[in-house]
């Protein structure tokens, strides 16, 4: 079935171009994106269950911008009467005087911007799906992630809880200015299962989760989540420390994700590079990398819970090649980023909601894929670990430093996994230094989207990221 677009949308959809008319008279650029989301989700544990309807993107509510002389203003409403645009123009109107009279008072200086394209384009797009969530039977769902987490009560004598989450979010997106006409609706939808064990004194916790464009039906897929996220709990919880040092890693594709997103991620976010925080600007047309390495960004390239059509600016969704072959070819962009850069923006424009302004942000983040098999990386490694479990990571793109925390380690010697593993797991690194040791790259690759993205310790949007297992050298401790 097509997830379909939204009722409200349609029905506020000619107010809002009339509202449009109204402030051109007044500003040489409007635009408006409107936006209503709904959303499910659901929580089970040994001791609780929880449904809500409410996911870290449901929303609804419309952000108008426009361009005033040479700087942008915006207003967010989360009311609007599409039978009486006039009060929301006298509002908006008003706002944005009193703005400028503050900037005046003020002697505040704005960063002078150009006015934004607004090429003729119409698009609608209604993607697929098997479900949505506003039909989703609760009560069915609830008994199976039930049914789940008992069974992995079942798989130790070491699980002190399992718990089960399910989230289904239905997405329609509207965005009007004069000359262009956008309209998207789709679902995604993602799954985890989280063992907690415990023994000696000691408490761990494995992760294992589903993640697509697509509905409620991918929960089926949790099944086979339990035992791998049971086995990840008790290989952690009885794992050694890992000796710190410099050995010669393979990270698995969940690990090569988080890689990619703190290595390539913040640090080519191009807003960035307009303030002069980012090391990568520099090193655009220079080599980052192994010859091995490329590297593609952008709603295009996977199929994920961060896909679609265009982005929260009114640009349609790219595909970035941001590396070919160990060279760093560009970074993406946000469209008022890319005016003040000279450049085109890339469909990276991302708001946290209708009442947050945009920034450049990740998609799909993910290496390609290259020709070597995991068990040939794995015997041509004389010492060191195979990484797993992705947890967290940070960067400093002003330096290209990375730190990834990795779920565990496991040794691998003489060419041959031992079974001994290591927990937790620090890796740390200069980017290029990271990425110029990679001498294989497998000929697979996965998706990851149950993760969220944060800004300046704000801003949360979704993203997803990924590739194929790569064998490198990196520092652990």
């Amino acid at each position: 079935m097509k997830a379909p677009f939204s009722e409200y949308l349609k029905s506020i959809a000619p107010g809002l171009k009339e509202l449009i008319g109204l402030l051109r008279n007044d500003y040489d650029y409007v635009s408006a994106l409107a936006t209503d989301s709904k959303g499910l989700l659901i929580r089970v544990s040994q001791g609780n269950k929880t449904v809500e309807g409410k996911t870290l993107t449901t929303e609804r509510g419309i952000v108008v911008r426009v361009h005033n002389e040479d700087h942008y203003g915006e207003y967010a409403l989360n009311r609007f009467d599409p039978a009486d645009p006039a009060s929301s123009y006298k509002l908006i109107r008003d706002a944005f005087e009193k703005e400028e009279e503050l900037l005046k008072t003020t002697g505040s200086r704005m960063y002078k911007t150009g006015k934004l394209s607004d090429e003729p384009c119409t698009l609608f797009k209604e993607m697929e799906t098997e479900e949505i969530p506003e039909t989703c039977d609760v009560s069915k769902l609830i008994d199976f992630m039930t049914k789940l987490s008992d069974r992995g009560m079942t798989l130790s004598d070491e699980a002190v809880d399992v718990r089960v989450t399910a989230q289904s979010t239905h997405i329609s997106k509207m965005f009007l200015s004069e000359n262009r006409d956008l309209r998207q609706s789709y679902v995604y939808s993602e799954g985890t299962v989280i063992p907690i064990v415990a023994a000696d004194g000691k408490t761990n916790f494995g992760y294992s989760g589903v993640s697509d464009l697509c509905g409620p039906e991918i929960f089926k897929g949790l099944e086979g989540c339990v035992d791998a996220g049971m086995k990840q709990a008790l290989d952690s919880l009885h794992a050694e420390p890992v000796k710190p040092g410099e050995y010669t890693i393979i990270t698995s594709p969940e690990v090569t994700g988080l890689i990619a997103h703190e290595a390539f991620g913040h640090g080519v976010e191009m807003d960035q590079f307009v303030k002069g925080r980012a090391l990568g600007a520099q090193y655009i047309g220079k080599r980052v990398g192994s010859d091995l390495v490329t590297m593609h960004e952008g709603a295009l390239i996977a199929r994920d819970v961060t896909s679609y059509a265009f982005d929260d600016e009114g640009v349609l969704a790219g595909d970035v090649t941001e590396i070919k072959n160990g060279i760093l070819k560009t970074g993406i962009c946000d469209a008022l980023a890319a005016l003040r850069l000279g450049i085109k923006p890339t469909g990276n424009g991302k708001r946290e909601n209708f009442e947050h302004k945009v920034y450049t942000r990740m998609t799909n983040t993910m290496f390609d894929s290259g020709t070597s098999k995991v068990d040939d990386m794995i015997k041509s490694v004389d010492y060191g670990f195979l990484l797993e479990g992705m947890e967290s990571g940070m960067e400093d793109p002003k330096h290209w430093g990375i730190q990834c925390i990795v779920k565990l380690g496991r040794e691998i010697k003489d060419g041959k996994l031992t079974g001994k593993v290591v927990s937790p797991v620090i890796m740390t690194g200069y980017v290029p230094d990271l990425l110029g040791h990679i001498s294989m790259i497998s000929d697979d690759r996965e998706c990851f989207g149950n993760g969220a993205c944060g800004k300046g310790h704000k801003e949360w949007v979704k993203v997803s990221d990924g590739g194929p297992y790569l064998k490198t050298v990196g520092r652990l401790g």
